[in-house]
């Protein structure tokens, strides 16, 4: 038998499962915890880390193309409110995105994009696919950066755009996802 005094588990050298657990108090004397179930907290640890690590693939087969491009194109506003990812969020939910929580500036969605089964790959303006987002980062005139999503025929923030171009400013710089 092998004791790690490091409270480790007790293990058998011919056997893989846990025999015993033996811990050292502060004083220096050792003792077995009769109510502590390592082997359940390790289970308990790794169906979280499941559950977490399955949360952004379910999702993201359960965000519905059609329904995200339905709700961009509901929106007839031909100039902007300052309340484009609001729209975005909002149009992903109605496709079926569900969120722990999210960011309210534009310019802070890629993380939450990412947790629900968007991947970043490189800006693909001459050539996107319905659902592609692109988010625009702040600059010193837009604070909360801009957020917009494809619909196949165009880019709808919280307005349809007339092109992905909206700030006009060459220092602009872009991160583009697409659902993977």
């Amino acid at each position: 038998m092998i004791v790690d005094l490091n409270t480790q588990p007790v293990q058998d050298v011919n056997s893989v499962s846990v025999s015993q657990y033996i811990f050292q108090n502060e004083n220096g004397s050792f003792y077995p915890k009769q109510d502590f179930n390592p082997t359940a907290i390790i289970q308990q640890n790794k169906l979280k880390q499941a559950q977490a690590n399955n949360f952004s693939l379910t999702n993201a087969f359960q965000i519905d193309i059609d329904k995200f491009i339905n709700k961009l194109d509901s929106i007839s506003a031909r100039t902007s409110s300052a309340r484009c990812a609001r729209s975005i969020r909002i149009a992903l939910q109605t496709a079926g995105a569900k969120f722990i929580d999210h960011p309210i500036a534009a310019a802070d969605w890629g993380e939450t994009l990412e947790e629900i089964g968007y991947k970043q790959i490189q800006p693909s303006f001459d050539a996107p696919q319905e659902g592609d987002i692109y988010i625009i980062d702040r600059t010193r005139k837009h604070r909360y950066g801009h957020i917009a999503g494809y619909t196949g025929s165009e880019w709808v923030s919280d307005f349809k755009q007339r092109s992905y171009d909206v700030y006009k400013d060459s220092n602009v710089t872009y991160k583009y996802y697409r659902l993977g």
